[in-house]
């Protein structure tokens, strides 16, 4: 048996539940040459101290509080351009287009070219107020009820909006994905308001910063099936591409969609 302390061992759970990652008892006794009481003991702890969840065979990291949509713009801003420009490219002209609300989408209102003969709809108020900062494109704002973390209108006036509508090319907010649990937000609102937008939508098309394939939330939208395109970041791990690939989702990076235009 290894000499590793419990505490050390610990650590490793505490930083591997940090990053997301699901603990499987099993493996981690094999990793550490223990016992798999030992390591059922160390989840025990945890959930006493409320870090994780325990489910059977090991334990699931907790939820992640969404911040509001205030507190999101402008953090890695340079990060979500790249991709806002990747989905750029992807638009033809007279397109009518949804940007669902989001800090990401919110980057590409300014990248969009002129004379492009694009109308936006959309449900978030700061995408519609960079639309009508510019001027130069025709703008439809859902309304309803503002959710501060969603940062737009979710509500059942929205949904209804939605359903009148045959949107050429949608751009989702995303706030979690997984090959097992597909594509999924915190607010429950959200969910109904965006499984609307998919059916409404011809193309479907979501831009996913890397972290969001650690994250999890609990009102799934869909699956690989719901959606056309995940636009990535160049950097994405190899594993977490295989897993997204092998559970269907289509993928371009940047550098793909430059590459084609």
């Amino acid at each position: 048996m290894s000499t590793s302390l419990p505490l050390s061992r610990r650590d490793v759970i505490e930083e591997r539940l940090a990053e997301g990652r699901q603990i499987v008892a099993a493996s981690l006794a094999a990793e550490f040459n223990v016992s798999e009481d030992a390591v059922r003991r160390d989840l025990r702890a945890l959930a006493a101290e409320g870090k994780c969840r325990r489910v059977y065979g090991g334990a699931l990291p907790l939820l992640t509080p969404s911040q509001p949509i205030s507190a999101r713009i402008g953090r890695d801003s340079g990060r979500k351009r790249v991709l806002a420009q990747a989905a750029v490219a992807t638009i033809e002209a007279g397109e009518f287009l949804f940007l669902d609300a989001g800090s990401t989408n919110l980057e590409m209102v300014e990248l969009l070219p002129k004379n492009l003969g694009v109308t936006i709809a959309t449900n978030s108020i700061d995408i519609a107020g960079a639309v009508m900062k510019r001027g130069d494109i025709p703008l439809v704002l859902i309304g309803g009820a503002v959710n501060p973390v969603v940062g737009g209108s979710v509500d059942a006036s929205a949904v209804a909006a939605i359903e009148a509508m045959n949107i050429d090319r949608c751009f989702l907010g995303v706030c979690a994905i997984s090959a097992r649990s597909g594509i999924s937000v915190y607010e429950h609102a959200d969910a109904i308001f965006k499984r609307m937008l998919l059916k409404r939508s011809a193309a479907r098309i979501g831009l996913i910063t890397s972290e969001k394939f650690h994250e999890r939330a609990p009102h799934r939208i869909g699956g690989a099936a719901d959606i056309d395109w995940l636009i990535v970041e160049d950097d994405l791990p190899a594993d977490d591409r295989k897993a997204a690939v092998d559970a269907g989702f289509s993928l371009m990076t940047a550098g793909d969609v430059a590459s084609s235009s």
